[in-house]
């Protein structure tokens, strides 16, 4: 990221500016908004992640599962837990859902969890 100097912010103002101090070319930079309009880079989304269903409703685990297959994240580990309808559901929507074809495979890890792999994002 480019750091900024005195001749881009009197570029940005389209004056002349001569600062006094750094007290003065802070208080400009603020005044600019300049942290809002340089974007910041994207962050790498993590090999591996955990998702966790419990204490979430069907629709939370659902958005959980659905911005993990769709960050780039290679795989995770899903808790559902060993009983009830997260179970039921996850397997459901790793083969019947929208977000299947990003899963390559997923594989029980016991009776309460799986092992999630996804395609890597182009």
């Amino acid at each position: 990221m480019k750091q900024l100097n005195d001749n881009d912010i009197a570029n940005m103002i389209g004056e002349d500016f001569f600062p006094d101090d750094k007290n003065t070319k802070k208080s400009v930079r603020q005044a600019l908004h300049l942290s809002t309009r340089i974007p910041k880079p994207d962050t790498p989304a993590p090999a591996h992640t955990v998702i966790d269903f419990h204490n979430h409703t069907e629709e939370e685990a659902w958005q959980m599962l659905v911005q993990v297959a769709e960050s780039g994240t290679r795989s995770a580990t899903v808790i559902t837990g060993a009983s009830g309808i997260l179970k039921t559901k996850f397997q459901q929507w790793a083969t019947q859902s929208i977000i299947s074809p990003h899963i390559v495979s997923y594989t029980p890890l016991n009776n309460g969890s799986f092992e999630v792999k996804f395609y890597k994002h182009k």
